[in-house]
Order: C-alpha cells, then sequence, then structure tokens
C-alpha cells in the first residue's frame, strides 16, 4: 500500500482530505501519493506565516544562518536518496538529479554566508550645511511574507532559490511546489522541520493550480517569486499590479559561433557543449539551447558535429547512470514537443537527426532550413530540441540573437574580447556567456531576463535584496 506524504503547514506535518498521485514519466509507476490541504489549512498556513512576520524579521542572524547551514548538511548527506527521488518524479537522468541537488546544497550554504555578513551601510549626511551632524545607517528589512511558486524542473534548486533567501532575510514564505514535482519539496520540509526556525515561517503546500488565485491575491502576502511560463508568469503580475512580483520565466536560448572559433578543437568543443545542452534535464530549462547562430565561415563543419554529438547523447531509463536524456516531464510534453516539430517540418523545415516520440520521450532532435514562421522559431520549446542558422557577420548574428521576444541568457563562442565586451553591450538578455553554451548559471550570480522572460533577479544575494526595502536610520545632534 502506497503511503501518503503529508505537507507541511507552518512547520510542521499535515495532512488533507484529499490526495493525488505522482508518476514516474519514464515507465508510469507510481513514485507517491501526496495530500492535498483544505481550504481552511491554507487560511491557517497563510495567518500563521503573516502572525510569524515581525518577530522572524527581528530574529538574529546567527538563528536564520545556523538553519540555513543545517539544511546544507543534511542535503548533502542525503544526495544519492534526493536525487533518487528527483529522477523518479521529474525525470530528469540521474547524474543530473545529483547535480541538482549538490547545487542546492551550495544555495543554502551562500544563503547562510550572506545572513551572517548582510549589515547594511552608513553614511554621513553633513556633506551638506543642512546635514550637519546628522548620520545615517540603511538596513534591509523584509517586505512581508514570500509567496514562493516553483516550477517541475528543478524541483529542488528552485526551491533553494525562492526558500533560502527568504529565510535569510528573515521573511517567512509559503512554497507551492509544482504538482508534477512535489516530493523534493516535501523532504526538504522534513530537513527544515529538524531547525529552529519559528513556528509560521514556512510552509510547504501542495495547492492545485486552480486554487492559486485566491492564494496570489491574499494581501498578506506582498512577495510573490514564480518561476514558470510566461504566460502564468504575467496573469499572476497584471492581477497583482501593487504587489512586489519577480517573474523568472522563459527563454530562447542561442548559442553563437563566430569566424574565429574555427580551429577543430573550437568547433569539438562548441559541438560537444552544445548537443549537451540542448538535451540535458530533456530540454528542459530556460536556458537550454534552442538557436545555433553560426558564421557561414564555420556553419557546415559545425552542423556535421553537432548531429553526430547530438547522436551520440544516450537515451534510455533515467536512473541509469549512462544515460544522458530521460523522458520529459510527461506526455503530453512529449506531445506538444512533436507537434511543433511536425509544424516546422510541413513549413519546409529539415530534421538531421531525430524527430521521434515514444511515449513521454522526445529523441534529440536537430533542425535545420527553419522558416520564421514556424512556432519553433519563436516560442519556448522546452523539449530536446535545436535549430542551426547560417549568418554572414558578427553584425547579423547578434541581430538574430536580438529578434525575440525573449532574452533570458546568451553564449557566445569566440576569442576576441572586444567582441566579448560588445556582445556584453548589444545583446538584449540578463547574461552573456563567452566561450560556452547560453546554459551556464552559477547560483550566486544574478540570473534572469529581460523582455518575456522577466523581471528581477535570482542568485541568493540579488533574491535577499528583491524580498527586502531599505529603511534609513537618522541620527541628530552628532559631533562627526
Amino acid at each position: 500500500m502506497t503511503t501518503t506524504h503529508e505537507f507541511w503547514l507552518a512547520g510542521r506535518r499535515a495532512s488533507g482530505d484529499t490526495d493525488f498521485e505522482v508518476r514516474h514519466s519514464y515507465d508510469g509507476s507510481l513514485v507517491g501519493k501526496v495530500a492535498v490541504p483544505t481550504d481552511a489549512q491554507i487560511e491557517e498556513a497563510v495567518a500563521a506565516a503573516a502572525a510569524a512576520a515581525p518577530a522572524f524579521a527581528a530574529t538574529p542572524a546567527h538563528v536564520r544562518a545556523a538553519a540555513l547551514d543545517h539544511v546544507s548538511k543534511r542535503l548533502a548527506e542525503r544526495t544519492e536518496e534526493i536525487a533518487r527521488l528527483i529522477t523518479a518524479e521529474n525525470g530528469k537522468p540521474i547524474k543530473w538529479a545529483r547535480g541538482e541537488v549538490g547545487r542546492a546544497v551550495s544555495v543554502f550554504r551562500w544563503a547562510a554566508e550572506e545572513a551572517r555578513r548582510t549589515n547594511g551601510e552608513t553614511m554621513r549626511l553633513d556633506t551638506d550645511p543642512g546635514g550637519t551632524g546628522r548620520f545615517a545607517v540603511v538596513r534591509r528589512f523584509p517586505k512581508g511574507v514570500v509567496l514562493g511558486i516553483a516550477p517541475f524542473n528543478f524541483p529542488l534548486n528552485l526551491v533553494a532559490h525562492k526558500v533560502a533567501p527568504a529565510i535569510a532575510v528573515g521573511a517567512p514564505i509559503i512554497l507551492k511546489p509544482a504538482p508534477a514535482t512535489p516530493l523534493s519539496a516535501l523532504v526538504l520540509g522534513e530537513i527544515l522541520a529538524e531547525t529552529d526556525l519559528p513556528a509560521g515561517s514556512w510552509s510547504v503546500l501542495p495547492v492545485p493550480n486552480e486554487k492559486m488565485p485566491a492564494l496570489v491575491q491574499d494581501v498578506r502576502l506582498p512577495v510573490i517569486s514564480f518561476t514558470g511560463s510566461d504566460k502564468v508568469g504575467y496573469q499572476i503580475m497584471d492581477s497583482v499590479p501593487r504587489k512586489h512580483v519577480t517573474l523568472e520565466l522563459g527563454g530562447n536560448a542561442a548559442a553563437v559561433v563566430l569566424a574565429d572559433w574555427s580551429s577543430e578543437a573550437d568547433l569539438d568543443w562548441a559541438a560537444t557543449r552544445i548537443a549537451m545542452f540542448s538535451n540535458y534535464q530533456g530540454g528542459q530549462s530556460c536556458i537550454s539551447v534552442q538557436r545555433v547562430i553560426a558564421d557561414a565561415s564555420v556553419y557546415d563543419a559545425l552542423v556535421e558535429k553537432v548531429v553526430a554529438k547530438v547522436r551520440a547523447q544516450v537515451t534510455g531509463d533515467p536512473a541509469d547512470d549512462a544515460v544522458d536524456v530521460g523522458p520529459l516531464v510527461d506526455e503530453n510534453a512529449a506531445k506538444r514537443v512533436e507537434s511543433w516539430v511536425d509544424d516546422a517540418v510541413a513549413k519546409g523545415a529539415k530534421v538531421l537527426t531525430g524527430g521521434t516520440r515514444e511515449g513521454a520521450a522526445y529523441a534529440p532532435t536537430v533542425v535545420a532550413d527553419l522558416p520564421a514562421d514556424a512556432i519553433l522559431a519563436t516560442a519556448e520549446v522546452f523539449g530536446p530540441v535545436l535549430s542551426l542558422h547560417r549568418v554572414d557577420s558578427t553584425d547579423e548574428a547578434f541581430a538574430a540573437v536580438n529578434d525575440s521576444a525573449f532574452g533570458l541568457q546568451a553564449g557566445v563562442f569566440t576569442h576576441d574580447v572586444q567582441t566579448a565586451f560588445r556582445a556584453h553591450r548589444e545583446l538584449e538578455v540578463g547574461g552573456v556567456v563567452i566561450g560556452d553554451a547560453p546554459s551556464y548559471r552559477a547560483d550566486q550570480m544574478p540570473y534572469g531576463g529581460v523582455k518575456d522572460s522577466g523581471v528581477g533577479r535570482e542568485g541568493v544575494k540579488y533574491a535577499m535584496a528583491d524580498f527586502t526595502y531599505e529603511k534609513v536610520l537618522v541620527l541628530t545632534g552628532l559631533d562627526l
């Protein structure tokens, strides 16, 4: 008999009146059942968070830092167990799941460090005559309770990017994990329950999506941190214009290979990284390589290498250490990817490899001659599909990158430092990676996009700033 996983209500275990199933996308097996909080329990969690906010904001830094250190340590100790759980509920290959746990370990460690060293700043005000004898202390304080809404593609690490910064600044958080992948977040709840964090400072509620509008609208939750689709994200923002909303949304990430990146070793490296990062996580990453924009002088040689390396990606059971690409999160996701590729082919695109579906798995796919009116050319595929584009100059390459509604990250393969700085200046994205794919993210760096890729930044220190506001204390009558 399958045990129903309880959720975490104001720091304690709780069970609702109903539950739902989590199934493995590779073989359809039952991974677990998860209890659904009732309306009364959701209200209890929100009320507890609002009541806890003043005291939690005043919690000594060492208390918050110690809790964050504990979470980091326990995640590391339970790495294999949690990685297996991520693979089971998400379908990502176990080697990528282990990497995700390792990143979450670092996120909580960095949050502990930031909690200890966030000191604010001081400034003398007697720089003008009217400020004589005056001195200011500027500190940051939480804006209030955070509603964190997490996606399915990184069910632990993107949860960590909401929970850890909130705890670090002393902001209560109500976490809503994705319905497809709630189990990793519930394990994180187990670990948080081992700490001395005050009751009400955190909850993990697997709330059905249809119940979210009321939670989003609740005035006791003034901060919303959402990661997911641009459609849902902007619906949330538009529905609560007076709230502080951070959106980490989609992408259509480009890898640019310029004329100076032309040696055999250069092209091997570019092809290897492009093949890996168009397919890692099954392509279900906002910064997966979706577009390859290559100078005509290197295009043909690069295409040959990219196709070969994509074909070499190992597919199959994600629990196998040798597997590079597992299934998508569910069969509907794979069917959508299939329909987008079929649409591109019907409009004139050529499939160089892949282009087939089996259940929830879609084969690593490379497409050339992609017409501009194909949905694959403009939308985020969120699957293991990349398209190849030939250009005749750096100007044309950078224009092609910017010809997108999205602007999350871009990778530029070049040895020219001037071109690197030009890319940083001209590309309309939140991050530029030189000499590598756009899919690199260090969890301490500011991460986010422009245009339809969202607003605000994650990265522990930057999310902490996002969850807080400056408050000035002016001291008067001082001999400075």
